[in-house]
């Protein structure tokens, strides 16, 4: 059997070699919401400078995506990080989402359409990142329960190794990770949503 990989030991090491280094880098970090995005800001503005980049055309319905993107943009003017952060809003394609989906509507949450929603969204954070210089892109979706940060992890590697540039390795809901997030959004006020963001998880938790 293969050993699991310890991922939030990889990022603490990358974050060692960074400090050994004298360097500060820069990290284009994709983000599904500001509650997610809350204590990974808390974290990597302790190291890096941080782009938050909110690209999720998956979200459902459009007054969904506009709420959670000002969400965004309102935790970031408010949250102090030791280095800066700023925030970029990607472009909001749905069709893009819907082209991707094709064939898998009926797949389970987590299954195969959320693991090519992973790619999608990491590709084009990878491209920002690539085009802007940054040193390295990931994501917060390793925040919550429930996504398998083994698969996000995976598809990291391989969207780095299609786009070349590294990708951060992480897996936030270590150590009380999503608990910190939990206390955070309630210290901030955030809306938390009840779904993941697409249709699909949309009707899911109506049917349930």
């Amino acid at each position: 059997m293969q050993n699991k990989i310890n991922y939030n030991l990889i990022l603490e090491e990358t974050i060692a070699s960074c400090q050994k280094q004298g360097i500060v880098p820069e990290v284009m970090l994709h983000s599904c919401c500001a509650p997610c995005s809350s204590y990974v800001l808390s974290l990597l503005g302790e190291y890096f400078r941080v782009r938050v980049f909110y690209y999720n055309p998956n979200i459902y319905p459009e007054e969904e995506y506009r709420m959670r993107a000002r969400e965004q943009e309102r935790f970031i003017a408010k949250f102090p990080t030791r280095y800066p952060v700023d925030y970029v809003e990607g472009i909001y394609d749905t069709d893009q989402f819907y082209e991707m989906a094709k064939g898998l509507e009926d797949e389970p949450e987590r299954g195969a359409r959320c693991h090519k929603c992973y790619r999608l969204r990491l590709s084009e954070t990878a491209k920002q990142a690539k085009r802007d210089g940054f040193d390295y892109f990931t994501t917060t979706l390793s925040i919550s329960p429930q996504k398998d940060s083994a698969v996000l992890n995976e598809i990291g590697h391989e969207v780095s190794e299609e786009y070349g540039i590294p990708y951060l390795y992480s897996d936030f809901k270590k150590k009380d990770g999503y608990l910190k997030s939990t206390k955070l959004s309630a210290e901030y006020g955030m809306y938390r949503q009840d779904y993941c963001g697409c249709v699909f998880s949309y009707n899911e938790r109506s049917f349930r």
